[in-house]
């Protein structure tokens, strides 16, 4: 079955400043406008591929940053219909599976993938339909009665109580 996708690479809309440093504004523009493309052309999948980005000794994007940037496949007109996978080189911050985390989180379908062919066969699977899922099942939760804990102060007091009884038992043996 042919797929169409659209491969966003990360030179594609990572900006930076004069001083080299990431320009998030400009990215975040850049990324919108992508994203949008895709969805005009009415394309269903998509992937990031991000294994040219070396790997920074700090995070190039807060969770914040990270949030916003998900919220942009969002506004575009990404839904649970759509599919995107994000291609990566190594994780060591976390970034990556935060945003497919995010991205999930936030009702979209978001993989992470380290391997080309893996990202390709997940992006090709047929869709899921949601009508076709079975309703959920109702669980009743039972009200009980919660059990009263003791007041810390009162343990603290119990506990120091306690550790005198035991100096007082050891006092004047031999060790």
């Amino acid at each position: 079955m042919p797929v169409a996708l659209q491969v966003i690479r990360a030179s594609e809309f990572v900006c930076l400043d004069a001083d080299e440093l990431l320009d998030f504004e400009a990215s975040k523009k850049a990324l919108q406008g992508l994203a949008q493309a895709c969805r005009k052309r009415g394309l269903d999948r998509a992937m990031l591929d991000l294994r040219d980005i070396p790997v920074p000794a700090k995070p190039r994007f807060t969770t914040t940053e990270l949030a916003a940037l998900i919220g942009i496949f969002r506004d575009a007109g990404f839904s649970r219909q759509q599919r995107l996978a994000v291609l990566y080189q190594s994780d060591v911050h976390g970034g990556v599976r935060n945003f497919a985390f995010f991205g999930k989180m936030r009702g979209l379908q978001v993989q992470a993938f380290q391997i080309f062919e893996s990202a390709l066969h997940w992006l090709s699977e047929e869709p899921e339909n949601p009508d076709a899922l079975p309703a959920g099942v109702v669980v009743p939760i039972a009200k009980g009665e919660t059990k009263k804990r003791p007041h810390l102060s009162t343990s603290r007091a119990r506990s120091a109580e306690a550790q005198r009884s035991v100096r007082r038992a050891t006092k004047g043996k031999p060790r």
